[in-house]
């Protein structure tokens, strides 16, 4: 079958510690579309120097090429990050802002972001990354927006993308861009995965207690208000229960969590929402009001703002009592 692309030439980010399937994301949606006659795509690694690379699995990866590889790609991905988030060094940063500054589309897959973020490329940009990563990420650069809210956020020159399994989202995506709809939808049947989950969905993660100190003020309110979300949580009761102003209630509190005393009980009742959608059969109204929204239809427009989809949606796909 006649190729309906342009040659596409994909160099991608390998280093020691990578695991397999961060790895091998990148080469099976892209190689894909060589292997159905989309287009002319090949796919490369590199890395900091040519050789071989050990993955976290203990595989032993030879005939990878030095970052030269990354001169003439059209595509450079880094398709992951090291777990302690070291800052990215000067050979791969120089590679990307190369990469970039020619022309060159340059993605940052899950924690791959991070070295995107060091290269210097998402100043003062949008961007995710695997939730778990966001603080760490945040405070080194408090100049690119971070969304958790999303999938992948696209600019165009710059891609990133949120947790692990995001990176076949973020990928399918960049296939559509180039190829159109039909080829991403094309690659996506053979590779048996949804052909598009839309940016804007949410990365589904884990309810988020930071750990302080328990004489920190900020830990005790965080505590008691988890266990207490069906309540009435204003910011006045809050400041009340850390023996604080409003104002400076506020401001310590943003220090230490990142976020609005507001925005933080948000975030926490959408939390307890999902669990219990989860693992109970309670009607929704029940739900928002054991979770301090009020009533069903609060729940559900702060959901479908939050996670792109609906309670009862989120149920349906999530349903941990179907699984056991």
């Amino acid at each position: 079958m006649p190729t309906s692309g342009p040659p596409l030439r994909i160099a991608v980010y390998a280093f020691d510690g990578v695991t397999m399937f961060h790895l091998s994301v990148p080469q099976i949606v892209f190689d894909e579309v060589s292997r159905q006659g989309l287009g002319s795509w090949e796919t490369v690694l590199f890395s900091d120097r040519a050789g071989s690379v050990r993955t976290a699995e203990g595989y032993r990866i030879g005939g990878v090429r030095g970052p030269s590889a990354a001169e003439d790609a059209d595509v450079v991905v880094v398709p992951s990050w090291f777990e302690d988030g070291r800052t990215a060094g000067a050979t791969l940063r120089r590679a990307l802002t190369r990469a970039h500054g020619r022309g060159a589309t340059v993605a940052g897959l899950c924690l791959g972001a991070v070295a995107v973020a060091d290269a210097g490329l998402l100043s003062g940009r949008g961007a995710v990354t695997h939730w778990q990563s966001m603080d760490m990420l945040a405070g080194r650069h408090p100049d690119v927006a971070l969304d958790a809210t999303v999938l992948y956020v696209d600019h165009g020159d710059v891609l990133t993308s949120a947790g692990t399994a995001s990176a076949i989202d973020a990928c399918l995506h960049l296939v559509r861009r180039r190829l159109g709809a039909a080829a991403a939808n094309r690659v996506a049947r053979h590779l048996v995965v949804a052909p598009h989950r839309e940016g804007g969905q949410a990365q589904y993660i884990e309810r988020p207690v930071p750990a302080r100190a328990s004489d920190d003020p900020v830990s005790r309110v965080v505590t008691w208000a988890l266990e207490h979300l069906g309540e009435t949580l204003t910011v006045e009761r809050l400041a009340a229960m850390a023996h604080m102003s409003r104002r400076t209630f506020i401001r310590t509190f943003r220090a230490s969590t990142g976020a609005t005393p507001a925005a933080w009980v948000r975030s926490r009742r959408l939390d307890e929402a999902r669990r219990l959608l989860e693992s109970t059969d309670l009607p929704i109204d029940q739900v928002a009001d054991a979770c301090g929204f009020g009533s069903a239809v609060t729940l559900r427009q702060s959901f479908a703002a939050a996670f792109g989809t609906s309670p009862s949606e989120y149920r349906r796909r999530f349903d941990a009592r179907t699984v056991a």
